[in-house]
Parts: C-alpha cells; structure tokens; sequence
C-alpha cells in the first residue's frame, strides 16, 4: 500500500489572504509541501496512538485550557475576523462567544457520550459496547464561521482519542494558526493537533490518503463532490455540511413584529453569508403586506460600510466574485417580474464590481427564479405570498437542500405538525439560524451528510466495538457472572 503523498504537489508556494474591506493583505501564509503533509500525517498517526489512552478526564482539562486561551485573545480573534472575511467588528465577537458554548457543552456531556453501552444481564457472560477512536481526523473549515465550524468536529474528536489535523479556508488562515496557539497553550501533546495549509489539489490528495480515517468538510457542494471522490476507495468516514436555501414560513396567526425582527436579522446576518441564513419567506397573504412593510424598515436601518467601524453593521461581501453572484440573482429576479423594495441610493458604500453590496428586500418571486431555488449567500430577502399551510408545506420542500426550515406561529401545536411534514435537518418555531450545542446539527439532500453536536455528534466520531466474554467454567461458582466494563479499568 502507497501511503506517501505524491509529490507533484507545488512546493513551498507562499499564499497571500487579501481583505475585503480594502484589498489589503492581511495574512501570508506558505502553503505545505509534500514532505511536510507526510510528516504531519506521520506524526498524526503516531501521537493518536497515545492520545487514546490519556484518561477522558485528562483530555477533557486538556481541551478546557485550549479553550480558555483561545478566549483570552478573543479581542485580537475579532479584529482579524473583521479583517479577513469583512464580518462587522460589533458581531465578530459573538464568533467565539458561540465556541465556547459548544466547545464547553461537549466537554461536559462527552463522559455520557463516550460511555459504554452495556447490555442486560446473560449467565455466564460479559458483553458490553465501547467507543473506540477512529484514528486520525482532517477537519477542512470555512472561511464564513471558521471558529465555530471547526469547533464542532476539533473539540468531540479530541476528546473522543482521536489526532486531528486542520486546514483552514485560505480567507482565513489566521484561524488554525489561533487555533494551535491555543493547543499550545494547553500544552496538548505534540502531533495531536496540527494545521496545514493546502492548495485544492492538495487537499484532495491529502484527503486520498489512508493514513486518514476521516474527514469533516464544510464548505459548497461541489467542494463536497470532490472529497467524495478524493476519498472513494479509502473507505473513510465522510462528514460533509454543504449549501442550504433555507426557508420560513410566516403563518396568519404570527406575531409579525417578532417574525420580521427574527427573519431580517436571519437573513442579514453575516451578510447574509451563512449556510442556514434565511434565504426564501413565504407569508400568509393575509399578513404579507404587513410583514413586507415591517420587514423593509429593518433592512433600511443597516449601515453597510467599512467592517472596522463601530457603526457598521452590513460589511462587504468575502470577494467581488461573490458579490456580482447575488447582484446576477437579483437581477434575473427583476428580469422575470420580481418587485424591489431597497432602494440602492440609501447605502452609497455598494459599488459595481467590489464586495460591497447593498441588501435588498424582493416580492412577487417564485420558483422559476434563481434567488428562490439556488444558494444566494448574500442580504437579499425574497418574500413570496402563500395561501395555506399546505402550499407553504410544498414550497419549502421545493428545495435541493434540507439544512433548516423556520416557521412563525402562535399554534405551536400545528407547528410541529408541519415540522413533521418539512424536509429538513432542524425545524424552528418562532426563531432561526442558531445551533444549540444540546441538538444535532445535520442536513439532508445536497445540504449534506453525517452531524455534529449534541451527544449523537460523537458517534460520528469513534466506531463501536463490541466484547463478547464467555466466563471460564470454574468462575461460575466464585465471581459474579456479569462485569460491568468499568470494573475492568
């Protein structure tokens, strides 16, 4: 078995991160060669073997102290978040305020996670299903959360006894290196966690090799393809949270203050750059004039500009590239009859051709039109008019992604029956676009595979092995004939 990583992979290229705020270059970074890859993997490999039989409490004081030194440089994390991605300064902190929850959430509930299973009792044996560690893991972030996307596989995966190794987006590469400073800090054993940066073609290699058990990818879905194919025949396990064209419904019997406030915030937030930012509404016809109106006078309020300023609260979009995508679906909307409500005079910072963009609020769309069927990632509000339940039900559905699904209602009771009838991965009732440490966080359709969070997430992480002991004859008589896993530490 060839286990080297192939070596037509360019060597030593230096990688520069420019902003979006201004073009500045605000991270330099080289990009890893072949013979470093090795070497991390290696080193990945060997330090994992170790690391699974440091005892769960050392790990969980491990990953404790990595997070505690993260948060002790969350002022300088929010300010190169600003810089790197655009973000608003005033919401860049709330990044790391979301990882500590999450990451601190997991560090307490891993022990009922990664706790045995045992089995009723049978005479004469002792039968019982641990989580064993997959091995070493390839977490590959985006550049929209970095922090908190990353967080969710880097955290369970340590503490379960796996090596991880991580490659950060090249918008944010400052993040992986946050990231082992932080390990550092803790003083986590050396090789088990690692950073690299990767070219794409180097990270499918990298994702190739059989030194790797698995990978968490978050990113498009074309970029979930190619790991799929990069990995296929390796026999990996794959975790892959790709698009969303995520929806919420605003019933008749809503409260429509709240509704707007939630669903603006949800679709603006970020610019909009979220994979289950809110991207498609469809309003009750009795409420949909009030919602509209309620709805516009909040996207009005926002003040796109430079993302260091404190009054800032819509930055520039990751590239101009990104940018000329949703101005090209909004005006395919406005080419096939859609209404617009924003009137691009009140934010003078959005200029054709840069990643500034003004948000926009779009009525009378349908299905035929891009914004409503593909993945925008950007501050457009698309509100379609429905008259039942039923046609609200299909239009939701009407998707080829499935990662949240939102709905405003006072009738919780008919809440969740619809949430039972909605394709999706999380159903929310009178709020969106939150990831609750407590509940797994998946995807369905081209929104992806696998989840993370939540006790569940660990099993994603480790692999059960089952233990199958029959009691010697002359112990039937002297020992009690079933023994609890943990009696046998």
């Amino acid at each position: 078995m060839n286990r080297s990583v192939k070596t037509d992979i360019p060597q030593g290229v230096v990688q520069n991160t420019l902003s979006p705020a201004d073009g500045s270059v605000v991270a330099t970074v080289t990009l890893a060669t072949p013979e470093v890859i090795q070497d991390t993997l290696d080193s990945a490999n060997k330090a994992q073997k170790e690391w699974k039989l440091t005892p769960l409490a050392k790990r969980q004081k491990y990953c404790t102290r990595a997070i505690d030194a993260l948060l002790s440089h969350k002022d300088m994390i929010a300010t190169e978040l600003s810089w790197m991605m655009g973000r608003p300064i005033q919401h860049s902190g709330s990044e790391l305020r979301g990882v500590e929850e999450r990451a601190r959430y997991m560090i307490k509930h891993c022990e009922q996670a990664l706790a045995p299973v045992e089995l009723p009792d049978k005479s004469g044996f002792t039968r019982y299903i641990t989580r064993e560690p997959l091995g070493t893991i390839l977490v590959i972030s985006p550049w929209n959360y970095p922090y908190l996307t990353a967080i969710n596989s880097i955290v369970p995966a340590l503490l379960a006894g796996n090596s991880v190794i991580l490659k950060p987006s090249s918008h944010t590469p400052l993040c992986a290196q946050r990231f082992q400073q932080a390990f550092d800090e803790a003083q986590l054993p050396n090789g088990v966690f690692q950073h690299v940066f990767l070219s794409h073609e180097a990270t499918e290699e990298m994702v190739s090799s059989d030194q790797l058990q698995h990978v968490v990818f978050t990113g498009s879905v074309t970029g979930g393809a190619l790991i799929e194919i990069a990995a296929a025949g390796h026999f990996h396990g794959l975790g892959l949270e790709l698009g969303g064209n995520d929806p919420a419904y605003v019933r008749h019997d809503a409260d429509i203050s709240l509704a707007a406030e939630t669903i603006v915030d949800g679709a603006l937030y970020n610019a909009g750059q979220s994979c289950c930012a809110i991207e498609r509404v469809y309003v009750d016809h009795r409420v949909h004039d009030e919602f509209v109106e309620k709805a516009v006078r909040l996207v009005n309020q926002y003040q796109l500009g430079f993302p260091l300023d404190e009054d800032t609260t819509l930055g520039p979009l990751i590239s101009a590239k990104a940018a000329d995508h949703v101005r090209q679906q909004i005006a395919d909307a406005k080419q096939q009859g859609a209404q617009v409500h924003i009137s691009e005079a009140c934010f003078p910072n959005s200029k054709l051709g840069s990643p500034y963009i003004a948000p926009q609020v779009l009525t009378e769309v349908n299905h035929q039109m891009q914004v409503m069927t593909e993945e925008t990632f950007g501050p457009v509000l698309p509100i379609q008019k429905v008259f039942s339940d039923q046609e609200a039900i299909d239009l939701m559905n009407d998707s080829q992604y499935g990662l949240t699904a939102s709905i405003f209602t006072s009738d919780i009771k008919q809440a969740i029956a619809i949430g039972e009838q909605v394709e999706t991965g999380t159903f929310f009732a009178n709020r969106c676009d939150y990831l609750d440490p407590a509940l797994a966080w998946t995807g369905i359709k081209h929104s992806g595979k696998g989840y993370a969070l939540s006790t569940l997430g660990f099993e994603t992480l480790t692999r059960p092995k089952s233990y199958h002991l029959k009691h010697p004859r002359k112990q039937h008589t002297n020992v009690d004939d079933n023994i609890s896993p943990n009696s046998l530490d």
